[in-house]
């Protein structure tokens, strides 16, 4: 304590995922000025603008205490680095000076006057070039991952993002997209968070009806195609799950494989897909039945990795709001790492009425919601009633569909490809769009 008291105080807020030399030379210039604090974002402060760290904050911190001239780590909670500014009134901020723009820019500002409070000082350094956090992360991205830790990857986002966006994909090119595609706003970086392997589109792909006449081990294949090219975590669709005994090896296999999560609904007989509705003859699983299958299921994984999610069909089906919830307690009870509620409604009055009283539940875990049919409803409202978890459950293979369509009647109607050139890729950006095929 008493050096303290003799030091300046340099305070060093960073997310130090990947370590690199911008990060020593911060460090280091640092250390010149006192002894370092480092303010260590957390995963949530981190997840909230950009992307999950591959290691964890407790992996970060043991890093960054071992740091010649780290004299203290601390977590900072949140992007803004006013609270713990406040708490410690460091004499000096040291950080790059590449957050004069983009998203940390009002970050910046915040400091600059949180500082002037107790006559601080903010020293920025240039930016370390030809190296980035940013480019690192593309290159282990490049690598790929492993088994387990993209199964484990889901439960973290759970822990640290309020709700999570899960896109459909049915082979390798719609999961490269899923794992791809970024936009950045003025909020930061938005993605999707991970792939959801349907039934439906799986199924459809193959030009097969949505009965379960796929196998699972044809499903397996397609999840082996997705998983051979991308990194995120998957999410399963497992139908009804099968009898008791089936469902046990499938846990089995898809946990060795890295799923993160299967999520089966709780219906009997020969599969119609939910949104057919009482339109078609569906028969909805006993509750003792189902939550038998749930606990067998958890029984068979070997890690507490995987998620088994139960599907309540209690609102497709009519049963009404008493059954959907009553449903959801016993499911949670028989060991269901998350409840899965749909609803075939173009407004989602019943979606949030059951949520509000999921809500009282004394016991709750993720929620997950499918707003196929109510599709007008935003991520925010949902995320404000208690969702977990939106899944856009078939849109990549509905939006192909008509464009397939489109261009084979053009080249019919038109007797050549001319016409439809423009609304194809060039042969060269197909030809170049997977990594070594050039």
């Amino acid at each position: 304590m008493d050096k303290l008291k003799k030091e300046k105080i340099v305070y060093v807020g960073m997310s130090a995922d990947l370590i690199h030399p911008g990060h020593l030379n911060v460090i280091n210039h640092a250390r010149s000025l006192g002894d370092v604090i480092v303010g260590l974002l957390t995963d949530k402060a981190i997840a909230s603008y950009k992307r999950l760290p591959f290691l964890t904050y407790e992996q970060r911190k043991v890093i960054m205490e071992n740091l010649k001239g780290v004299i203290e780590v601390i977590p900072q909670d949140t992007l803004d680095y006013v609270p713990n500014l406040r708490k410690i009134k460091p004499d000096y901020v040291v950080h790059g000076d590449d957050w004069k723009e983009g998203t940390q820019k009002e970050t910046r500002q915040r400091v600059i006057e949180a500082l002037k409070e107790w006559g601080g000082e903010l020293v920025e350094l240039p930016y370390t070039k030809g190296i980035s956090s940013t480019m690192l992360h593309e290159k282990i991205h490049e690598i790929g991952t492993t088994p387990e830790i993209r199964m484990k990857r889901l439960k973290r986002l759970l822990e640290v993002k309020p709700i999570l966006r899960i896109m459909e994909a049915h082979n390798g090119l719609t999961g490269l997209i899923v794992d791809n595609l970024k936009i950045k706003d003025e909020k930061g970086i938005k993605e999707f968070d991970g792939m959801w392997l349907s039934s439906l589109t799986d199924s459809t792909a193959k030009g097969k009806p949505d009965i379960e006449c796929v196998d699972l081990t044809s499903r397996l294949s397609t999840v082996n195609d997705i998983m051979e090219v991308t990194t995120k975590p998957i999410i399963f669709d497992g139908d009804t799950g099968g009898i008791p005994e089936h469902f046990v090896f499938g846990v089995k296999t898809m946990e060795r494989m890295g799923v993160s999560a299967v999520i089966i609904e709780d219906k009997i007989g020969l599969k119609k897909n939910s949104l057919f509705g009482t339109d078609v003859e569906q028969t909805q699983d006993s509750i003792d039945s189902f939550c038998h299958k749930i606990s067998v299921g958890k029984k068979a994984q070997v890690t507490d990795d995987f998620m088994i999610i139960a599907r309540i069909e209690s609102l497709i089906l009519k049963k009404g709001m008493a059954d959907a919830l009553k449903r959801a307690e016993a499911y949670i009870a028989a060991g269901a790492d998350g409840i899965m509620i749909h609803s075939r409604e173009k407004d989602p009055t019943e979606v949030l009425e059951f949520c509000r009283e999921y809500k009282k539940f004394k016991k709750i875990v993720p929620l997950v919601a499918v707003p196929s049919s109510y599709n007008q409803i935003y991520e925010k409202e949902l995320m404000e009633a208690g969702v977990n978890i939106v899944i856009y459950a078939n849109h990549l293979l509905r939006s192909a569909y008509p464009a397939m369509v489109n261009t084979a009647k053009s080249i019919l109607l038109n007797e050549r490809a001319h016409e439809c050139e423009s609304a194809c890729m060039s042969i060269k950006e197909i030809l170049t769009l997977i990594p070594g095929g050039q």
